[in-house]
């Protein structure tokens, strides 16, 4: 049975090229970079990493167009599974061809970083 050992959120912005895996993996990013998982080992027990499931759920403009294999990058587990959903946020920029924007759009992501254990 897996318990659920950390949840931890982020959220993402891809401000130009209006890219919704950039700003979903931005909010993975932000989620586990307040993540140290110094229990798994001195608290559970966990002797390999392969032993950890990690699961995400991203909430993101245009979720068709996420890729997730990027979107789970960061993560250096190998057991991971990326749920998306419609959400996040737009709100309107600027143009600027220079930094790669198509549209004025801004994109917002938000992600849960749930990680767990057998026990």
């Amino acid at each position: 049975m897996l318990r659920r050992y950390l949840i931890e959120m982020g959220h993402g912005i891809d401000q130009h090229g209006q890219d919704p895996t950039r700003a979903a993996q931005r909010a993975v990013k932000d989620a586990i970079s307040r993540s140290y998982l110094t229990g798994l080992r001195e608290i559970v027990g966990i002797e390999s990493y392969d032993d950890v499931v990690v699961r995400v759920k991203v909430a993101v403009p245009y979720p068709e167009k996420v890729r997730a294999d990027e979107v789970l990058a960061p993560i250096p587990f190998t057991n991971k599974s990326l749920e998306v959903v419609e959400g996040g946020m737009v709100v309107e920029g600027s143009i600027i061809p220079e930094l790669g924007d198509t549209t004025p759009e801004i994109l917002f992501a938000n992600a849960a970083v749930t990680v767990y254990v057998e026990g």
